[in-house]
Parts: structure tokens; sequence; C-alpha cells
């Protein structure tokens, strides 16, 4: 969503107006709207918002309350890139809570009913689907939480998969989502240095973003979660790399990326938190992948001499 200007709705509430109070609290959170101050809520300017926003303010008036809907281009204060940060911090909880729900799914699933956990997956999927309509500036977490929920549904039937020859993926384009953390940045350091020397690695939202591109660690990627691998096995796997040095930073990185304690090695957690704090600091992905690089080959040869 590229929203240019915001819509903004400010409103009061009789004293005595409790029950009312929590309801319009409970479908501003269902709109996906963001609080700035108190009874001052905002949304993206998008006709759906616009429109959600008009009936609920209509609703504050007959509910004997007072409400003002406006259309901001700037709010004082806020940049366009904190606004969108507020947003995506707001859903990046959310996803949180949903994270966790779809991995005890996936630890409990052999052991439910199978009636019990069609119905648990259902309810799940229809959680992610709700939050994903409210998801206006496609919060990263979203992605994750969609590539969980693929493992949470099972092993599709499909053919398998087919072992690759390095040599056909040298001097590509290869894409991954923007701000990489664990298993972005060593997927693309594996690309880098067993698969395609001359690699050079760009970022966007979408698989289908850059023309000619390899996508890899998203949505509809070539190269992403498979099964119960992380991109980075599933890469090791596709092309074959039996280094047994690669092989333990995959354990590590599948316990710090899927947090299922798989293979019981942390040793990549503090490394993906590094990542995430580089992020936070604002910086540019290329950076965050090239100081990756130097995380990895430290790591890399430490392991070789063991």
């Amino acid at each position: 969503m590229k929203a240019t200007s915001w819509l903004l709705l400010l409103y009061s509430l009789p004293t005595n107006r409790n029950t009312e109070r929590v309801a319009v609290w409970r479908r501003l959170k269902r709109m996906g709207a963001i609080q700035l101050k108190t009874s001052a809520y905002l949304l993206p300017d998008e006709p759906a918002q616009y429109e959600q926003f008009q009936w609920l303010a209509q609703q504050i008036r007959d509910y004997g309350g007072d409400s003002t809907l406006v259309r901001a281009q700037e709010i004082e204060g806020l940049t366009r890139e904190k606004v969108v940060s507020l947003f995506n911090a707001a859903r990046d909880k959310e996803y949180v809570g949903l994270r966790k729900a779809l991995q005890s799914f996936i630890l409990r699933r052999r052991k439910s009913d199978a009636n019990f956990a069609a119905a648990e997956l259902e309810r799940l999927t229809k959680q992610f689907r709700e939050l994903r309509e409210i998801d206006f500036f496609d919060s990263p977490r979203g992605h994750e939480a969609a590539m969980l929920l693929r493992r949470a549904e099972g092993p599709k039937r499909s053919p398998k998969l087919q072992t690759l020859d390095a040599k056909q993926y040298h001097g590509k384009i290869w894409l991954t989502r923007p701000r990489p953390e664990i298993d972005r940045v060593g997927s693309a350091w594996l690309i880098s240095k067993f698969i395609d020397p001359k690699a050079k690695f760009v970022f966007a939202p979408t698989a289908q973003a850059v023309p000619g591109a390899i996508a890899f660690d998203m949505l509809d990627a070539e190269f992403s979660h498979h099964g119960n691998c992380c991109t980075f096995e599933t890469l090791t796997k596709r092309f074959a790399i039996s280094d047994k040095a690669v092989a333990k930073i995959g354990e590590m990185i599948h316990d710090a990326d899927l947090d299922d304690a798989k293979f019981q090695r942390v040793d990549c957690v503090g490394i993906d938190r590094v990542f995430k704090g580089w992020a936070k600091e604002g910086l540019p992905d290329e950076q965050i992948l090239h100081r990756g690089f130097e995380c990895f080959d430290a790591l890399y040869a430490f392991l070789q001499r063991r």
C-alpha cells in the first residue's frame, strides 16, 4: 500500500458508556487502526478504510458521542516512514502471537485427533487471513507466518526435489525480502560461497518484483522453506552441498529460524539478534548482508577446525 495521506478519527464518548467504549475499541482493532493519542486513531487513506471510519464515526454519534474524521497529508512530528513503522510494529506483535500458536500446533499435530487438528488449523488460517487484511504495509513477520502456516498444513504431494547443478546458476541475480535475518543472510552467504560466486543480491517484498531474478526465502520462491527445512537447508539439499561445517551451520540456522529446538543448537540465536539489531539501527539491507557474510565466514572457519 502506497498511501500518500492519512485518515485520523477523533472521538469522545460519555463517561457512562463503558460497554460502547469497549465495542468501539474492538472495532478499531479489527480495522487495524493504530492509536496516536487517547481517542485518536489512524488508518491509511484508502477507500475501504475511509468507508470503515465513516461507519464507525456514525456509530459513535449513535452512542451519544462526538466524532470527527480528518484527512491529513502530513502529521507533525511523524514522517511517513515513522507512521509505517508504527503500523508494522502493531502487526508484528500480532504475528508473533500467531507464530507461537502455529509452532505449538505443528508440535502437537501428530498426537491430536484429526478432526480437532483440522478445526484448529482452520481457525489459525482464518486468523492469518484476518491479519493479512490489515497488514497495510507488508510486515516482514507476515511472510514468516505465511511460510509457517504452509508447514502447519503438512507436506503436499509433490515430486522429490531435484538436485541441481550449481554451474547453471552462476552470475545470477538473487532476490529476497528486505531487512534480512538469520535464514536470509545465511542463505545468501551459502549462495555466494558454494553456488554462485558472482551472485548479485537484491531486495523486494514479492518474488515477482524483479523479472529474471531467482527468489529465495519468501513466498512463491524457487528456494524457500520446504517441509521441515529452512531455506538454508533447502539450498544445501538442492545443490548437494556435503560440507560438514555447512551442515552444522544449517542446524544452527534451523533452530534459530524455526525455533523448534530440532537440533538443540542455540549458537546462531545471538547472531540473529545482532542482525535484528542492525535492522533496527537502520542499516541498509546490503550492509546487513555484508556484515552477515563476515559473521558466517568466521563461524565457518571455526567449525572447519573442530
